[in-house]
């Protein structure tokens, strides 16, 4: 049966529906139990591409009215652990995408059902066509963005004043993006294996080694990683597991 499910957040109440199934959410804009990630961890350098035109789509998301990050505040809190950490080995984080909102993940769903919208392909998925991007789960209808704990980040050195190249950019689809790739996440050993890669691309003993750095540095602190991302990473304890945020990122 379908029950009428009321939740509270601070003074918004807000009442969905939902059934036994396990897929079944919350949705709310209520932003209360959300902080700006300046705020809580001022060494965070920002470059968020959804905001700007540099992303896969090649236009501003919606509901992205700022360039700045927000996370729930347990999330931040958590990162300001790992931005600690990472300091002291000489390095910055850099985020580019953390709490997005549900109309930004719509935005990605009526474009990827667009087959002419192709101008930004050959920069983040020229080995696939994008037909595929739904079968393949690049494109999904939720995110775990939305939830408010997950963040899309990389590292920036301090001595060089660049990125620490990860062999790879960010929102790149393919198995190249994958932090199994020509390695083993689990031990951090580089194996060279680039089977998975269409065109036969691969990654430096290097570059495996600089995403281990920060897969480390965000496991020790809590954070989980995602399989196919070297990037995300969404906290383990993470608030609000089956709410889905509404409100823009401002």
């Amino acid at each position: 049966m379908i029950a009428a499910v009321i939740m509270a957040f601070g003074s918004t109440i807000v009442t969905t529906s939902c059934n036994k199934k396990k897929d079944s959410v919350n949705t709310t804009s209520e932003k209360s139990q959300f902080v700006n990630v300046t705020d809580v961890v001022p060494d965070v350098i920002l470059e968020i591409r959804y905001y700007g035109t540099y992303n896969f789509v090649g236009a501003r998301i919606d509901g992205y009215e700022a360039p700045t990050a927000l996370l729930t505040k347990q999330a931040a809190n958590a990162l300001k652990a790992v931005s600690d950490d990472v300091v002291k080995q000489g390095y910055r984080l850099k985020i580019y995408d953390a709490y997005r909102p549900q109309k930004g993940v719509d935005h990605f769903v009526r474009w990827a059902a667009d087959a002419n919208a192709t101008e930004m392909k050959e920069y983040f998925y020229p080995d696939l066509d994008k037909s595929v991007l739904f079968d393949q789960e690049y494109i999904m209808a939720k995110s775990g963005h939305t939830r408010g704990s997950t963040v899309d980040l990389t590292l920036f050195d301090m001595k060089t004043e660049k990125e620490l190249d990860m062999g790879g950019t960010f929102d790149w689809f393919g198995p190249e993006s994958h932090p199994d790739f020509c390695g083993n996440p689990e031990t951090g050993e580089y194996t060279g294996d680039n089977s998975k890669s269409p065109k036969g691309r691969s990654i430096t003993a290097q570059q495996f080694a600089n995403r281990m750095i920060l897969r480390r540095a965000m496991l020790k602190h809590g954070f989980k990683p995602l399989d196919t991302e070297w990037w995300h990473f969404t906290l383990e304890n993470e608030p609000f597991p089956n709410t889905y945020f509404e409100f823009e990122v401002k």
